[in-house]
């Protein structure tokens, strides 16, 4: 993969992180990314570790997890509001991906967690998958990189 092909790949799931709550496909995420759709499909999970359905859905749920927290909005309301079209297919992926259906995050208290800033909630509240952050592969713990690298 090129250099090239990675900018474009980035350019693409930077329009995935913007638009999330559009209608968003394949083949329009493949026009921007100026590939084939097979092809954008295959690169951008060799490049990002997940399919770009799967990481377009865990930024909609992590985007619905701060819509439920504030509380006024009711789960089908979030749904739409993140571009999910069926209530079904929303509620199945946020309860794969937060361990709870959206109904009972939304009623849970999250107040213990108003003191920390955004920046950090979203990385300690990012929905996990297979037990693991998505799209990152194995984790890997501070320090645990550098003394790899050097063996």
């Amino acid at each position: 993969m090129t250099l090239e092909d990675l900018v474009r790949l980035r350019r693409a799931r930077d329009v995935m992180d913007r638009d999330y709550a559009q209608p968003l496909d394949v083949p329009a995420l493949a026009g921007v990314a100026l590939m084939s759709p097979g092809h954008f499909s295959r690169s951008f999970r060799a490049a990002f570790g997940e399919t770009p359905y799967s990481y377009l859905m865990t930024r909609r749920v992590e985007r619905a997890k701060a819509l439920l927290r504030r509380g006024d909005l009711s789960v089908t309301e979030v749904c739409f509001a993140v571009g999910c079209t069926s209530l079904g297919s929303f509620s199945s992926r946020f309860t794969e991906l937060v361990g709870e259906s959206p109904s009972a995050y939304r009623a849970r208290g999250h107040e213990t967690g108003a003191a920390i800033p955004a920046c950090v909630a979203k990385i300690f509240t990012r929905p996990l998958r297979n037990g693991r952050p998505s799209g990152t592969g194995e984790p890997v713990r501070i320090g645990e990189a550098e003394s790899t690298a050097a063996s």
